[in-house]
């Protein structure tokens, strides 16, 4: 039976293979839109196809064979004003080569070339036909598919799904005048059948009316889903926390430095959420050395000076260690103490810091994802702070929220070094409540970048010698080989010995992601300290690591990283009064996409300024890293070309959550099905 009348069995190869695109029913097939077109509604004779051009032929079969040393189908053909083409397989089944006898009529679809034969098309797409049989009226859709799912089922599930689902409009009639939109059914049935006069160009550049509506019915829906899922945590009960100015006050007494304007109200924004009875969900963002640490250990404080536990969880074991021992140091003179948590700690350690929590005799921790761990009990858990918290998938941060006690949540506090551009807090972080630290502490020394081809190395090389005989320290970052870890770690091992020999004066040490936990500590204690002048590094140095006299960080291959990785290991030099350099080394030939990194991060120092670029090269999908495993990422709206939508689709979403909740319900089954609990994280 043809997939046009029927849907595909639950269990079915079809239904599995069109799970792998998220399609689970024919509702998701509507939303389920064209990536292009090809326009089949037109026939080119032979003689004015255009090598380089797409073009439909029609012809009949000449003759069909299987020839040359490599075995290629060739097939010759020749269309009703005797201009001739050939059609060639490299890889094909015997049943093309039987089903291309002489005399048939076919018409194909393809790329048209100059050949050994004449003009040739190769792999062309091809439909028998009878003479004089119409053409399609409506350009041909191209879906996104996987592999086991052809363009030609995937249609006629996309008619079966038209015919079958109610496209009913959701939005007010009012609110579509307003904004010009046509109605969902007229946009939908254009998108998947565009008619003969529809603008080709528009529709490529997803901005004719038809896709606009969709996009801005998506950014609805994804606004209704981040809105309701912050609503849903607010009904949730958490332990209030008020501000009692003991421990906080003294911390800040302490501080040998005053808290930034910024610092001071990102203090107070946090002191008033930990205040409130339900539990709080804050992103706290802020460029490379804003000062987010003191901020969070001024919340972690509020918890403790109220009697109940708080604690700080950071992807690596180098970054935590780093928050651990500055956390450390500002509590001790407070009379406090702080848990250290890793999985690198040594089990006599560990378990007598688990029975410190246990007993609710510590309040204060920091670690690892060891802390999401079962052995790890927190009776009176009542914040949570997550550093790099797009390092963190869903389930990681539902782990740590499950820590508090029955019937309460722990106030969440997310942080990030990768300043969230203005559209994508606004979309993908609308369920967060935003805090930003947009000025650094004064005394930050700016940092220098220099562009380096890789035939200058040794120039580097013997300025980084210069430099560290002058009294400075340096970091040198080996290659990122995101394909083998064991290679990165080849890399940074020649590196390290290339620089010893190459400069027997210096002391030159070593960190990487393989060595055990006392062996990275010892490393970095050594260069925090002075023993060490240089130290080559894998990514591992990437956030967190503080050591005021390193002014200069060399990056090789520094087309490999990424914007925001280049950005943050940048802001490793600077945090002293020396001037700083950040030297980038490259190997040509450069993409275009490493080019205009390069740039960027050439002629920007504004963090929010790099993050707007990045979101740009990257989009927001790879831009927010894990989180997108608990998101309803947009398909087709897209945040720069598609930002004037933004506000208006927040303000319509308010109302119709007030005022039309029916409608709020089918527009998130429209476009998130049953991945909405997703959001509950």
């Amino acid at each position: 039976m043809s997939a046009a009348n029927r849907w595909p069995t639950q269990g079915s190869r079809q239904a599995a293979l069109l799970a792998k695109l998220d399609i689970h029913r024919p509702e998701d097939l509507i939303v389920h839109l064209p990536l292009r077109y090809e326009d089949e509604t037109r026939l080119t004779p032979i003689a004015q196809a255009l090598p380089g051009e797409t073009a439909q032929i029609e012809a009949v079969v000449l003759s069909c064979e299987i020839a040359g040393p490599r075995r290629q189908l060739l097939a010759r053909l020749r269309d009703d004003a005797d201009s001739e083409i050939v059609a060639r397989w490299i890889n094909f089944y015997p049943s093309l080569q039987k089903q291309l006898t002489a005399g048939r009529r076919f018409r194909l679809f393809g790329e048209v070339r100059g050949g050994f034969f004449g003009i040739e098309m190769v792999h062309p797409r091809l439909r028998p036909v009878t003479e004089g049989e119409p053409l399609p009226r409506a350009l041909t859709p191209v879906y996104p598919a996987t592999a086991g799912l052809s363009q030609t089922v995937l249609r006629e599930l996309a008619d079966f799904a038209l015919q079958n689902t109610p496209l009913d409009d959701l939005l007010p009639a009012a609110l579509r005048r307003r904004l010009e939109l046509p109605g969902f059914a007229e946009a939908i049935r254009t998108l998947h059948h565009p008619p003969p006069e529809a603008d080709a160009r528009a529709l490529a550049a997803r901005t004719h009316p038809a896709w606009r509506r969709v996009k801005f019915e998506e950014l609805l829906a994804q606004q209704l889903s981040l809105r309701r899922a912050y609503n849903a945590r607010r009904a949730h009960e958490a332990i209030s926390l008020p501000p009692r100015q003991t421990l906080t006050a003294a911390l800040r007494e302490s501080l040998p430095f005053a808290l930034t304007a910024a610092q001071s109200r990102a203090v107070a924004e946090i002191a008033a959420d930990l205040a409130a009875s339900h539990p709080m969900q804050r992103l706290l963002q802020g460029d490379v050395g804003s000062g987010k640490t003191v901020v969070a250990a001024c919340a972690m404080l509020q918890a403790a000076e109220n009697g109940w536990q708080a604690v700080l969880m950071a992807p690596t074991e180098i970054l935590a260690e780093q928050h651990y021992r500055k956390l450390a140091a500002w509590f001790a003179p407070l009379g406090l103490d702080i848990v250290w948590l890793s999985g690198g700690r040594k089990k006599r350690e560990r378990e007598a810091g688990l029975a410190r929590l246990r007993s609710g005799e510590c309040l204060l921790a920091a670690g690892t994802h060891a802390l999401i761990e079962d052995p790890v009990d927190l009776p009176r858990l009542a914040l949570a702070v997550i550093d790099e918290q797009h390092r963190f998938g869903v389930r990681q941060r539902l782990a740590l929220r499950d820590k508090g006690i029955s019937g309460a949540r722990p106030h969440m506090l997310m942080m990030s070094a990768t300043p969230i551009p203005r559209t994508l807090a606004m979309t993908h972080y609308a369920d967060f409540d935003v805090t930003a630290l947009d000025e650094l502490p004064p005394g930050r020394a700016p940092v220098t970048t220099r562009l380096v081809c890789a035939t200058r190395r040794e120039e580097v090389i013997a300025r980084l010698e210069a430099a560290c005989l002058g009294g400075q320290q340096a970091y040198w970052v080996c290659p990122l080989i995101e394909e083998s870890e064991a290679l990165q770690l080849k890399t940074a091992l020649e590196t390290w010995e290339t620089l010893k020999a190459a400069l027997p004066t210096l002391r030159i040490g070593l960190i990487h992601g393989r060595l055990k936990s006392e062996e990275k500590a010892a490393a970095m204690t050594a260069f925090s300290t002075g023993e060490l002048h240089v130290l080559v590094a894998t990514t591992v140095i990437e956030v967190g690591v503080d050591v005021p006299r390193a002014s200069l960080m060399v990056i090789e291959h520094a087309e490999r990283f990424g914007l925001a990785q280049l950005h943050q290991l940048r802001g490793r030099v600077g945090r002293g009064a020396a001037r700083s350099t950040c030297v980038l080394i490259y190997e040509r030939p450069l993409s275009e996409t490493a080019r205009a990194r390069l740039k960027a991060i050439y002629e920007q120092s504004d963090g929010f300024a790099i993050a707007r670029e990045d979101l740009r090269i990257r989009g927001p999908g790879e831009f927010i890293g894990a989180r997108q495993s608990g998101l309803p990422l947009l398909r087709y709206a897209d945040l720069e070309a598609d930002g004037d939508m933004i506000d208006t689709a927040r303000d319509v979403a308010g109302e119709l959550l007030a005022g039309a909740p029916e409608a709020v319900d089918r527009l998130l089954a429209r476009w998130l099905g049953g991945r909405e609990a997703l959001l509950r994280a």
